[in-house]
């Protein structure tokens, strides 16, 4: 088999296969386009040979042919000169360089169209390898490709198992219940420590600003009575309660009153 039967084999085989096989694939595609380089590297040489053979073909027609010619100009030189004689061996001569030519032209013209033909196969099969380049690099994406979905099945396998579920669960009750005493403890220590009373007045401070934002908010929605309306009715209610509380404290002292002249007066009596 020759050199472009070789390649021609070797291009045409099924490059998917070597992915069921148990080698690597893209080193084995990597050696499969090497040898298809080094073989292309021949192919250009034979080729290369084959034109240089053209070329010397091409020159050996040409100087027959010169030489047929020459030995006819020379007949015609022996006929002028009355020679016949030496025009006969100058035309024998010629005959025989005109033949050579002739052969050489044949052979030539055969050469020619061989080494277009070789041309025409080597670009063919230059293409083909460019072709089973780009193909190489197309089943190498795959091939990555395969093993990164092999892996995340692989992975997903594993999260699949219910003992890592299990794990997931358990530390998050874990955790929760972290929470819930670092929150008891947080709450334990905000009501029993430091002032206790100071911490009440504080959180009474608190609601009371909130209420009065709460009070603030519904006389600007209109919702309230001014806040002077407000005051004013706060006031009248101080002044009622500052009057009962006075007139309280004069019928306690009446009373009081009252009842140590009682007593001295019995005293008095009973002496």
């Amino acid at each position: 088999m020759g050199i472009f039967g070789r390649l021609a084999s070797l291009i045409k085989s099924n490059l998917n296969d070597l992915i069921s096989k148990s080698e690597d694939p893209e080193k084995m595609l990597n050696q499969v386009i090497l040898e298809m380089n080094t073989q292309l590297g021949e192919a250009k040489k034979q080729v290369a040979l084959s034109i240089a053979d053209e070329k010397r073909l091409a020159k050996q027609f040409e100087t027959e042919r010169a030489t047929a010619e020459e030995w006819e100009r020379k007949a015609m030189m022996a006929v002028r000169a009355g020679d016949d004689g030496l025009a006969k061996e100058a035309l024998l001569r010629q005959g025989e360089h005109g033949s050579l030519s002739a052969e050489f032209e044949r052979q030539w013209h055969k050469q020619k169209t061989a080494v277009e033909q070789l041309k025409t196969a080597l670009r063919t099969l230059n293409n083909k390898i460019e072709e089973a380049k780009r193909k190489k690099n197309v089943l190498v994406a795959r091939k990555k490709r395969a093993e990164a979905q092999k892996a995340i099945h692989e992975t997903m396998q594993g999260l699949s198992n219910d003992s890592a579920f299990e794990t997931f669960n358990r530390m998050e009750e874990k955790i929760v219940q972290m929470e819930a005493e670092a929150d008891a403890q947080t709450e334990v220590a905000e009501q029993y420590s430091g002032d206790a009373l100071a911490q009440r007045f504080k959180d009474l401070e608190t609601t009371k600003g909130a209420d009065m934002a709460l009070d603030e908010l519904k006389r600007k929605m209109g919702v309230a009575p001014p806040a002077t309306a407000t005051a004013q009715g706060s006031t009248n209610v101080r002044v009622s309660a500052e009057t009962t509380e006075a007139a309280e404290v004069e019928a306690s002292e009446e009373a009081e009153l009252e009842a140590a002249l009682s007593a001295a007066k019995a005293r008095r009596q009973n002496g």
